[in-house]
């Protein structure tokens, strides 16, 4: 497909998305049904959630945004006579968490096999019908399938880190991208502002916390009080009305009492003194450091399992060497087009294919 015509078309779905958002596409009775259905199946993919997530896809189905993608790749042929098939093992931790990798595998000009997660096997194929119809060309490229056959010639797949062994062994004699369990996390200097606070809730409770972007735990100065902490999230206070975060809330508070571990929360939140980067549902992890520039070799010795850092420009700028993803806070799940996850970019893997 000629690259103006791959382009137009994802920049009309974008312009479908952006119609529906704002309530006056002539689908959206269709729109809602479908996202319905999604919430049905799977309790965590809230209507709130759906379109969140929607929100953030349409910001890439851009003309300009496109355009200028495209262009970091210049050997990537998107006209290619001969496109590969290429596997993805898309995940469904959050809605749509899979576009992205579907979005770079067209774009370069391949053919697609996705296997969808049962716990998100509604959404993308519904924006993949929406697509087709703008573009019919693409009805060759896209593929939903059960499982991965041997004719494949390259795989993305995410999953656990168990799971990722998994994959590692069955697609070993093809090229590959493994993702494993990753976490977001916030370094916090004690001098945020009420509005950086207020915006770190974001970070933490969207999607409920089940992105590998959230941030499952903050590194905070010795001695920090969270009073001001709590304040500033309060607004966020509504999640524990959804009942599998409250189950959630409930079942790990429960069990720190019985325990007789010290924690800390506000009636929809648990902080607890934790070391390690990834928390239950409803809990935050934080550790303690003495001095702030000591802590970049610290992090830089588990950067493989850190999906990004948020922190305010000055913390940045003294974590600097430690060569991290860093995000504002409150941006942790607002990639651009250009953030890949783990850090592996899959465009330019699809290019050096080609």
């Amino acid at each position: 497909m000629h690259p103006d015509k791959a382009i137009n078309s994802f920049h009309s779905l974008g312009e479908e998305i952006r119609s529906f958002l704002n309530s006056n596409d002539s689908r959206q009775e269709e729109w809602q049904k479908t996202m319905l259905i999604a919430e049905q199946e799977n309790p965590w993919f809230t209507q709130k959630n759906i379109i969140e997530s929607l929100r953030g896809i349409q910001l890439w189905l851009d003309k300009d945004v496109l355009t200028k993608w495209l262009s970091s790749y210049p050997d990537l042929n998107i006209e290619n006579p001969k496109p590969l098939t290429i596997g993805v093992v898309m995940a469904g931790n959050i809605p749509l968490v899979g576009f992205h990798d579907f979005l770079c595998v067209l774009m370069s000009g391949n053919i697609l096999h996705a296997k969808l997660s049962s716990s998100d096997s509604r959404l993308l194929k519904f924006l993949a019908d929406r697509l087709i119809e703008t573009e019919p060309e693409w009805k060759n490229s896209i593929h939903f399938v059960d499982k991965l056959n041997n004719g494949i010639d390259a795989v993305i797949a995410t999953g656990s880190n168990n799971t990722a062994k998994h994959f590692e062994h069955y697609f070993k004699n093809i090229p590959n991208i493994i993702r494993r369990n990753r976490n977001g996390i916030a370094v916090l200097d004690g001098t945020e502002t009420n509005l950086e606070l207020y915006t770190l809730g974001k970070d933490i409770f969207s999607y409920f916390g089940l992105g590998c972007r959230n941030v499952a735990k903050l590194y905070v100065p010795e001695g920090y009080v969270f009073d001001n902490f709590f304040l500033n999230i309060e607004s966020y206070k509504d999640v524990i009305n959804h009942s599998k975060y409250h189950s959630n809330y409930m079942y790990n508070r429960t069990i720190y009492l019985m325990d007789g571990k010290k924690f800390t929360d506000n009636g929809f939140l648990a902080v607890i003194h934790n070391p390690q980067l990834s928390s239950p549902i409803a809990v935050l992890n934080f550790e303690e450091y003495s001095d702030l520039k000591k802590l970049p070799p610290q992090l830089t010795d588990i950067k493989e399992q850190i999906q990004c850092v948020a922190c305010s420009d000055s913390v940045e700028n003294k974590l600097g060497p430690a060569n991290l993803p860093f995000v504002k806070i409150g941006e942790t799940q607002s990639p651009a087009i250009t953030d890949y996850a783990d850090g592996a970019d899959v465009m330019e893997f699809l290019q050096e294919l080609q």
